[in-house]
């Protein structure tokens, strides 16, 4: 193996420094059911289930849960043709009792077959490059040669070219899901364990794809290490633009883990790349209950301003100068409004940073003496009232302003 220099990586944001919002990469729109990824359209939160797909009726309880709280692409391993037959029952049942839940299949290791029975029920087919034509490594090898190599990708084309027509006269989709952890062996060989190579096996594949006029592709090239996973988006970012590509990318940190630091990491990585206007389509892979994927999905949209699904709350830290129990208000607060959507409401402990720093607020609860509050409306004050009725008058003025719902 040769190792490849680390390429330079170009800043791929067009946003102007002095700009507030993020200024999303164009790319072309795909068409997952009813649901569209990139060309504008908001950021897509995907999830998957882990009930095994054999189970008909867990897996269609599992799909519902999901898309009930949120989930707009619901993803299912298929690791064999009877899991791919029994989506057919999956997706008639969907149909019948819920509505037509956009689904994913996951297909994996030698999966012609298997692929091309599932997409006969499913709205995108997601594929590994790695694993999709399974090479058996040569223990002895010390090298690829470009025969051996072309070979390959000849044996590749023809692995993937019924998909490919099927997907494209079926009007569906595909996910070109690079793995930093399952590269194919040549690649290895080839460009080392590194971005670099994970950018050129979603090209090889990408190239095929546009060889039979097919490009309803979303990309993803995933890693467990944030800054690989960082560098290989950008790379792939950068090669596209070279290239004249515009494909949606599919976002995600490969098993983040559980737990505060699974979300700590996954908001790393997602976060940093929506910040530059890369991602069209994300999921939180984490080792806990896909329900628990969801509000972390939401809450990196939210916090970038990307998605408007709950109340934004603005609270300060807390200080000596703070004039009641500012956790135990903001938890009587939260509690209070959090079923309401697209508020913002300020929670601040004294007068000092109160009105500035909640400015872009639409309500806030601000201390200004022992024992009193006082309730604002934007920047205008509205109204002093005790301590112990702030909850009650912030929600009556939230009501007076006819922006209340009942939970």
């Amino acid at each position: 193996m040769f190792t490849i220099p680390s390429p330079t990586i170009v800043n791929t944001s067009s946003r102007p420094l002095s700009e507030t919002t993020i200024v999303r990469r164009k790319t072309r729109p795909v068409r997952v059911g009813h649901v569209t990824i990139g060309g504008g359209h908001p950021v897509v939160v995907q999830s998957m289930i882990n009930e095994d797909t054999l189970d008909v009726e867990g897996s269609v309880a599992a799909i519902i849960r999901l898309h009930k709280i949120g989930c707009e692409i619901v993803r299912v391993t298929v690791p064999s043709l009877a899991h791919a037959k029994a989506l057919s029952e999956i997706k008639q049942k969907l149909v019948e009792t819920y509505l037509a839940v956009p689904l994913a299949a996951d297909v994996h290791h030698n999966g012609m077959k298997i692929a091309l029975e599932v997409a006969k029920y499913v709205e995108k087919v997601r594929i590994n490059p790695g694993l999709y034509v399974f090479e058996k490594p040569k223990p002895n090898r010390t090298e690829y040669t470009h025969a051996e190599f072309d070979d390959i990708g000849e044996k590749i084309r023809e692995t993937l070219e019924p998909l490919v027509v099927s997907l494209r006269d079926q009007g569906k989709a595909m996910r070109i899901g690079v793995n930093h952890g399952s590269l194919a062996e040549r690649m290895l060989f080839t460009y080392g364990d590194t971005p670099e190579g994970m950018v050129e096996s979603a090209l090889e594949f990408i190239r095929i794809c546009e060889s039979l006029d097919f490009r309803n592709l979303v990309i993803s090239l995933k890693a467990s290490r944030v800054p690989v996973m960082l560098t290989a988006y950008r790379l792939m970012v950068q090669r596209m633009n070279e290239l004249g590509m515009d494909y949606p990318l599919h976002l995600g940190v490969t098993e983040a883990g559980d737990g505060e630091y699974g979300r700590i990491k996954s908001t790393a990585g997602i976060g940093t790349l929506l910040a530059d206007g890369i991602g069209d389509t994300i999921r939180v892979s984490l080792t806990e209950a896909p329900e628990k994927e969801i509000p972390v999905c939401y809450s990196i949209l939210q916090a970038l301003g990307l998605r408007k699904t709950m109340v934004e709350y603005v609270a300060c830290p807390s200080c000596g100068r703070t004039l009641f129990n500012l956790e135990e208000v903001l938890h009587k607060v939260r509690e209070a409004t959090k079923h309401l959507t697209g508020l913002d409401i300020a929670v601040m402990g004294c007068i000092v940073n109160g009105p500035g720093e909640m400015a872009d607020a639409d309500y806030g609860y601000v201390g200004k003496q022992p024992g009193y509050i006082s309730l604002y409306r934007g920047k205008e004050e509205i109204k002093k009232v005790p301590e112990s009725q702030g909850v009650e008058e912030l929600i009556n003025l939230i009501k007076a302003d006819d922006r209340w719902v009942d939970p």
